[in-house]
């Protein structure tokens, strides 16, 4: 099953490791350092143009990639059915 995380990208949800809330986790100076670091050694990709509401990590072939995406985590999740199996 794949998840469409904005834009033209779709990732399988196996790959998935943690969708965050952009605006609720980087008030964390350890979330803050860590997407900057991120960022230098190359593993985040923007998804389009459109400020970040979320970022997904994920793990591809024993890599991981961070993608920024214009959709909240709470949609994402809800597209992802992880909302739908707690609520049984």
């Amino acid at each position: 099953m794949f998840l469409h995380i904005g834009g033209d990208r779709v990732v399988p949800l196996k790959n998935i490791i943690a969708i965050f809330d952009m605006e609720t986790t980087t008030i964390s100076k350890d979330t803050k350092d860590f997407l900057a670091i991120a960022e230098e050694e190359g593993f985040i990709q923007t998804i389009s143009s459109d400020i970040p509401k979320s970022f997904i990590i994920t793990e591809i072939d024993k890599k991981s990639i961070i993608y920024l995406s214009p959709i909240s985590s709470v949609t994402l999740q809800k597209r992802a059915g992880y909302l739908d199996d707690f609520s049984r």
